[in-house]
């Protein structure tokens, strides 16, 4: 089994006495330490992979913590270190070298230990974050990978969706639901709305033409798959809300508002917000892209589409927030749209080389 992010601490102090309290401190909470007494021995076990949490001493000879920091930063290549320093100085400007060096956080001599237990908490909390961000890519990517025809497709919803999200936000009727961890949140599932294409055969998937009607029935299992897949893994960790959303657009992100949609036919508040609001952003961005079957309708066509769709495809409400939010939809399938064609045209030209 894989050992969590940050359980495994390196502590870099030169000093043996505050090294053994350090590493005593550390094992009663429940982590593995390795100790080294300078900041090269540190660089070379860091270069094993094997830490995401360091804690340095601040003065030490040949590397001391400030030129540790710098060169853990300097990294190309590995996983985010999140790096405290342990430190008898206080005052702004040291504060201010400290971070300017790359440190996250700061310890000072004597530490407290119900202090360093807290710190060691938010540090475990910030790196399991950075994981579930790119889990949640990775397996989007997955999903996409399957499908050529779809190209920047994962970042034009992402960033959709927060544009519908973030106007949401300001109205009335959505102030106690739609906040700034919705957000952020629906910005890092939304990706994860076609995970249940993993499932599909490629002959279905791929297919250059159109699909018969029983192609399509199972090209509509993707949404179940998707839904179950995480919902099964949410079960599991019911504390990881991310989940839960994204469960909620997998399942339900072709759902309609008049309750016409699949898999389960809900309609109106019956299907999640986060959903609604994918549903929207799926749609435009199938739309205004080019796919083997047709050409990208201008924005304006598209546009059209959507408001005719008001109460029976969509939510009355993210449509509003659509038609707010119009020229910033505008703008970002511009960018990206510009971005992809550039990138493509690029590596077409490397490729004749």
């Amino acid at each position: 089994m894989n050992e969590p992010a940050g359980r495994h601490v390196l502590v870099v102090e030169d000093d043996p006495i505050s090294g053994e309290i350090l590493e005593q401190c550390l094992s009663v909470f429940g982590y593995r330490v390795t100790c080294v007494n300078d900041g090269r021995a540190a660089i070379e076990k860091i270069r094993s992979g094997k830490f995401r949490l360091v804690i340095s001493d601040w003065e030490m000879p040949e590397l001391d913590g400030i030129g540790l920091c710098k060169s853990i930063r300097e990294r190309r290549n590995g996983d985010y270190i999140y790096t405290i320093l342990l430190t008898s100085r206080s005052g702004t400007s040291n504060i201010v070298q400290g971070l300017d060096s790359g440190a996250d956080d700061f310890i000072t001599k004597p530490f407290n230990q119900d202090e360093l237990q807290v710190r060691l908490r938010v540090a475990e909390r910030i790196l399991a974050l950075e994981g579930r961000d790119l889990l949640i890519f990775s397996l989007a990517k997955l999903a996409d990978s399957r499908d050529p025809e779809t190209g920047g497709h994962l970042e034009r919803i992402r960033q959709y969706s927060r544009l519908l999200a973030e106007q949401l936000s300001h109205s009335d009727k959505y102030a106690d639901v739609v906040d700034g961890d919705f957000v952020q949140m629906i910005y890092l599932t939304s990706p994860l709305h076609d995970i249940g294409k993993v499932g599909i055969p490629d002959g279905i998937l791929k297919k250059p033409g159109p699909l018969t009607p029983d192609e399509f029935d199972v090209m509509k299992t993707h949404t179940s798959i998707g839904g179950e897949t995480l919902d099964a893994v949410a079960q599991r960790h019911s504390t990881a809300g991310f989940l839960n959303m994204a469960r909620n657009i997998a399942w339900s992100h072709h759902e309609r508002y008049d309750g016409s949609g699949y898999p389960r036919g809900l309609s109106g508040n019956d299907i999640p917000l986060s959903a609604r609001i994918v549903c929207l952003a799926d749609v435009y961005d199938a739309l205004t892209s080019r796919r083997v079957y047709k050409e990208a309708f201008c924005h304006e066509t598209s546009r059209e589409i959507i408001v005719n769709g008001s109460g029976t495809h969509f939510d009355p409400d993210v449509v509003q927030a659509f038609l707010q939010q119009e020229a910033a939809f505008v703008d970002t399938c511009k960018l990206l749209q510009t971005s992809e064609a550039s990138l493509l045209s690029e590596v077409t030209e490397i490729a004749k080389c």
